[in-house]
């Protein structure tokens, strides 16, 4: 605490500033979550303790107010608070829905007891006696001072308390999770820790003046070097999980859409696009996803009438020959009516191919009551990634070729 320009705090603070902006919209558009509210109630604290740390900072606060070390209860009050939006987080995000209720009156305690420790923080500084303007030794400095000196111990004993609750649980919650949870719990856990080092040096500071000894450096410098240290450690605990879902999500969505394109390939012919989303260069993989899946549906509804029951049969028995999974199975056999069918459209006249849709007349009676039933469209996207993976199979290629065949036989 002896940086006389306070990057020391200002540097980690508007570091978690920037954090804080990234879930400010969040907030915005889910003001009930509670998990949100809680991030974003740490966040604000912990960047009001770095900013009140700051010597400028503390120096303004005791000029504007014409009182020696005004700012003490301020950055004590600010670090209690900090302390209990710790332990908040950490009760909604470790609680699933169904344990909402009990997440609640957990929270609701751990709230009282933090104002009441704040509130005992200020009584105890106007209780007290210190003229003497100290900036970045109060600590040791009044380590002796009646009042001063249990509000210094009781700011310390409720700051170590957090630590030890949160570096346990998080250490306990991530044996259980896998990913950037994991890794984030991980680097929280760290964070914790740090933050008993620095209690642990400010203790043995105070501790030192009651033995009438002077290890004020323990406090002044070292607690201050690990106070920074672990908010940026748990800062990007807090951020890891999120960036980590946010690039998991992205990862899959251009993997969905490779994954889809031969199906895309397969129907391209047969689709009619009136407006195309995804025309641009910038445009997000979201809406080159939802383009490509909605093509590959306009497809297959314009080759639907030429989907042969019987040929789905003939593609379920061979493909039950391998040792596939049933959902391979049932993917490889839609994959083989659908390739056929798209040749026999194929041979449609023109007239058909615009409307997309032809006549029923020469499909075998029972599929023409119910044609639809033959391909059944998946409800979930993985549905579709399988029967695109299909069509690359031995079975399906056989289908494709046979109907070729018989068309050029025609």
């Amino acid at each position: 605490m002896n940086d006389p320009h306070g990057l020391a705090f200002y540097v980690p603070g508007t570091f978690l500033a920037l954090i804080l902006g990234t879930r400010i919209p969040a907030l915005w558009r889910h003001p009930q979550d509670r998990l949100l509210r809680s991030v974003c109630v740490l966040l604000t604290t912990s960047i009001g303790v770095f900013f009140s740390c700051a010597v400028p900072t503390m120096a303004a606060v005791n000029r504007l107010t014409g009182v020696p070390n005004a700012a003490a209860p301020i950055v004590y009050s600010l670090l209690t608070a900090f302390s209990g939006a710790n332990i908040l987080l950490i009760i909604h995000w470790s609680r699933g829905p169904d344990e909402a209720d009990r997440a609640a009156r957990w929270a609701r305690r751990c709230t009282a007891v933090t104002a009441a420790v704040i509130v005992a923080v200020n009584v105890l500084f106007l209780l007290g006696d210190a003229p003497v303007e100290r900036l970045t030794d109060l600590d040791t400095y009044y380590a002796t001072t009646p009042f001063i000196r249990e509000m210094i111990l009781l700011y310390l004993l409720a700051h170590t308390t957090a630590g030890v609750v949160g570096s346990l649980l998080c250490a306990r919650w991530a044996r259980e999770v896998h990913g950037g949870l994991k890794a984030g719990l991980a680097l929280l856990t760290l964070g914790y820790l740090l933050n008993l080092s620095y209690d642990v040096l400010k203790f043995s500071a105070v501790g030192a003046r009651w033995a009438h000894r002077d290890w004020d450096q323990l406090s002044t410098r070292y607690a201050a070097a690990l106070a920074s240290l672990s908010a940026l450690v748990a800062g990007l605990g807090f951020v890891l999980p999120l960036l980590s879902q946010r690039l998991a999500a992205y990862w899959d969505m251009w993997r969905r859409f490779y994954q889809l394109r031969p199906l895309w390939r397969e129907l391209r012919e047969a689709m009619h696009r009136s407006i195309d989303l995804a025309a641009g260069p910038c445009t997000s993989i979201e809406i080159r996803v939802t383009q490509l899946e909605s093509d590959i549906h306009d497809g297959i509804l314009a080759v639907s009438p030429h989907l042969d029951a019987r040929q789905r049969e003939r593609a379920l028995e061979e493909a039950r020959r391998g040792a596939r999974s049933a959902d391979d199975v049932v993917a490889i056999a839609d994959a083989a009516a659908l390739a056929h069918a798209v040749v026999v459209w194929g041979r449609e006249r023109p007239a058909d191919k615009e409307t997309g849709l032809a006549g029923t007349a020469g499909l075998p009676g029972p599929f023409r009551q119910n044609h639809r039933s033959v391909l059944t469209l998946p409800d979930h996207p993985a549905g579709l990634v399988r029967m695109s993976r299909a069509l690359s199979s031995d079975v399906v290629k056989s289908f494709r070729d046979a109907a070729a065949l018989e068309d050029s036989r025609r």
